[in-house]
């Protein structure tokens, strides 16, 4: 669940809401492309985009909707070879970039051995999302996706109560909602940091082993030097989002950014 820019039409750059103060490039309406997508798809100022202070385009991650929606749905058509159905593809992807964003976490969830007696029922939505992510255009436009959503976060939250049970966490206080916090050389290991924001944080050479990271807003957060090889629900989209170094220890499924010296 991986995206490969290559074997998609650039739909993150046309189908999304911009905001210039979010750092993109422009405001821009969904459906209108990106001022720097070029014809093949690419993005004009990619070697660019640090330099640019472009931090939305640096965050974003798709998990591979993109592709799965280029590539499979529509067999490799694009926007531009069917024009006529171009909103409907932009629609499409906004869908199943939701539907492959709630998979990650239900996929990392069955690596967890505390989430073991909880593993059917997880199970079980992977492969509903599966099919729905195969289902044609038409009737993923029609899918329920709310009623989904909510069956799976009501397992995540199962799950996030399980691996705390499970290392004996105590919550970490003074962390909700604390943009700017300096918890430099501390161990977060099992504080629930979801949905938190931990914009420009200071977690520099802090250990997070099962701390959960489910939704949480890390904007420039510092984690030069910090170990996350254990931290669970870490998306690539939030790692690309914060800083950090060649010394900062990442879960084996997530890549180091290249603005990560």
């Amino acid at each position: 669940m991986k995206s490969d820019c290559s074997k998609c039409s650039g739909l993150c750059c046309i189908a999304l809401f911009f905001s210039k103060i979010d750092g993109f490039p422009i405001d821009k309406a969904p459906g209108q492309p990106c001022i720097n997508l070029l014809k093949d798809y690419r993005c004009k100022i990619h070697s660019q985009l640090e330099k640019q202070k472009m931090k939305g385009c640096i965050g974003y991650d798709c998990f591979g909707a993109g592709q799965h929606v280029t590539q499979v749905i529509y067999q490799g058509q694009t926007w531009n070879d069917i024009p006529n159905q171009s909103m409907e593809i932009f629609d499409v992807f906004i869908i199943v970039f939701q539907l492959y964003q709630i998979r990650y976490y239900l996929t990392e969830a069955t690596s967890l051995i505390s989430a073991k007696p909880l593993k059917k029922s997880i199970q079980c939505l992977i492969d509903e999302n599966i099919k729905m992510c195969h289902y044609r255009p038409k009737d993923i436009l029609s899918l329920d996706l709310e009623q989904y959503r909510n069956k799976s976060n009501h397992i995540l939250k199962q799950v996030c109560k399980l691996l705390q049970q499970s290392i004996h966490s105590e919550n970490k206080k003074g962390l909700a909602n604390f943009p700017g916090g300096n918890f430099k050389g501390q161990d977060m290991s099992g504080a629930d940091l979801s949905t938190k924001l931990l914009i420009a944080a200071n977690f520099e050479n802090s250990l997070f082993n099962g701390t959960i990271f489910l939704g949480a807003d890390t904007r420039d957060t510092n984690f030069d030097d910090a170990d996350l090889s254990e931290a669970v629900f870490l998306t690539q989209g939030q790692v690309n989002s914060a800083k950090g170094n060649r010394n900062t220890k990442l879960p084996y499924q997530l890549e180091y950014p290249s603005t990560w010296k």
